[in-house]
């Protein structure tokens, strides 16, 4: 039950920050879905989880089931990467608001 509420205020939050005018709170958002995504991927496998991954004598079906455990480490570094993407186009983005273009030093030939 305490995983579902989890997942429930996660979405609820991400939703809302989603909603949002500002870039970064949406950017936010999307981190707080990805967190819920990766709960209910882990949720999966919650039979895996009555005993250790790795004991003695105990039968298979007992054991951890390691495909959910791969999808959200997956799913952790898409999110990471694309949350690194998405800041940094909006530090670029910033000031979008230029006439002109910036100088740089380099020289057009015609």
């Amino acid at each position: 039950m305490i995983l579902i509420g989890t997942i429930f205020v996660l979405v609820t939050g991400g939703v809302y920050l989603l909603l949002q005018r500002s870039m970064v709170r949406a950017i936010f958002g999307l981190g707080l879905l990805s967190h819920a995504v990766n709960f209910i991927l882990l949720s999966s496998g919650v039979p895996g989880w009555r005993t250790e991954p790795i004991t003695d004598g105990t039968a298979a079906g007992s054991f951890a089931d390691p495909l959910p455990q791969a999808f959200v480490l997956t799913a952790v570094v898409i999110s990471l990467a694309l949350t690194i993407l998405l800041l940094a186009m909006a530090v670029i983005g910033r000031d979008d608001t230029l006439t002109r273009h910036p100088e740089t030093g380099e020289s057009r030939q015609a």
